[in-house]
């Protein structure tokens, strides 16, 4: 049997079981430095046309995620100098929940005109996904999100970025404090519709 062979039965798979862990129920401990590259060994593992590897990740960790939350603040209280406690301290805090964030940054070099920028930012986003499914392998909770300082020039400055690079998301990993629950999901039937010429 091949590691692609098909097999019958109704048997689950562990995408069967996944659920994103809110950031604020992901505490201690996270993944360390040898156990986040093996979940990013498998990250990597994603479609990839032309095998450019058009993405690259970010750790914020320890005390950047205090620094990076502090920043945020400020740069919210600079567009708007009336926000409100609540808007600064979550701002403050968006980082500060799990141990580790992961940035998974798209590259998306312009002078590449034979790979679309489309096909290379969904190679990024199946990158995200697939860190998701390899921290929960792990026993880890996970949660994908990006939020307005995915798109903001200042925090793309902050996080090294450069013009050509964007922010596919912010992967929260840590260790599930609850059990998230399960929400329903779509009927793939519903979803599903076939091709007539």
């Amino acid at each position: 049997m091949t590691a692609s062979a098909n097999t019958s039965g109704p048997t689950p798979i562990p995408l069967d079981f996944r659920r994103s862990v809110p950031a604020r129920q992901l505490g201690e401990p996270g993944p360390d430095e040898a156990m986040l590259l093996r979940l990013l060994r498998s990250a990597v593992r994603v479609p990839d046309h032309g095998k450019r590897v058009p993405f690259r990740f970010v750790r914020i960790a320890g005390e950047a995620r205090a620094r990076l939350g502090e920043a945020l603040a400020a740069i919210t209280l600079r567009r708007d100098p009336a926000a409100g406690e609540a808007v600064l301290d979550k701002d403050r805090q968006r980082f500060s929940h799990a141990p580790v964030v992961v940035a998974v940054v798209a590259v998306l070099d312009p002078a590449d005109t034979q790979i679309p920028d489309q096909e290379r930012l969904l190679t990024a986003g199946c990158a995200c996904f697939a860190l998701l499914q390899a921290a929960q392998s792990f026993g880890f909770g996970a949660c994908w999100l990006t939020g307005w300082p995915a798109y903001d020039e200042d925090v793309r400055a902050l996080l090294g970025l450069t013009a050509h690079d964007t922010i596919a998301g912010f992967i929260h990993i840590g260790t599930p404090v609850l059990e998230a629950p399960e929400r329903e999901r779509p009927d793939p039937r519903a979803l599903l519709s076939d091709l007539v010429l």
